[in-house]
């Protein structure tokens, strides 16, 4: 990196953190080329812990009193939907981004639990730095579950909806 370049460089990488915070990303990467053998690479990233959760309804809710209160039938169902992500039929996210089930505001959705779906038909929209993502069925099967909801935030990789 060039010494003229300073200033207007140490600016840049400010605005990349704002666009990270603004948008709710966890990493941009840029490649500003000045000239031959004059460049800059940035990496702007934020440490983001993610956490497990069984279920959305968990939230909120003491951790040791639903280990206490379940029957025996109930606790043997639990291990088998604990982490969504394992299943075989899970969705997969392939971005960052904010998740919207239906095309626009006051629309229906694009699927629904128990519905078939065939292989590349769009389950939902990912908006990725003001980007409408359509989300395609990896293959064709019965939507299970949903696993989020409308204008939530999702992650790289966390499922978004169990196909079987």
């Amino acid at each position: 990196m060039s010494k003229d370049h300073t200033t207007a460089d140490v600016a840049f990488i400010q605005a990349l953190a704002e666009l990270l915070n603004a948008n709710d990303l966890s990493e941009i990467s840029v490649k500003r080329e000045y000239g031959e053998n004059d460049t800059l690479n940035v990496k702007v990233a934020k440490h983001v812990q993610m956490i497990a959760a069984p279920a959305p309804a968990a939230y909120g809710a003491p951790m040791a009193a639903p280990a206490a209160a379940p029957a025996p039938a109930q606790a043997a169902a639990a291990p088998a939907s604990a982490d969504p992500a394992e299943h075989p039929g899970a969705v997969p996210s392939p971005m960052v981004g904010t998740a919207y089930l239906a095309p626009e505001p006051g629309a229906e959705v694009f699927v629904k639990v128990g519905q078939q779906v065939n292989a590349g038909e769009t389950l939902l929209i990912i908006e990725a730095m003001k980007t409408m993502n359509h989300i395609p069925a990896p293959f064709s099967g019965t939507v299970k579950r949903i696993l989020v909801t409308d204008g939530t935030p999702v992650e790289f990789g966390a499922p978004l909806m169990i196909l079987e």
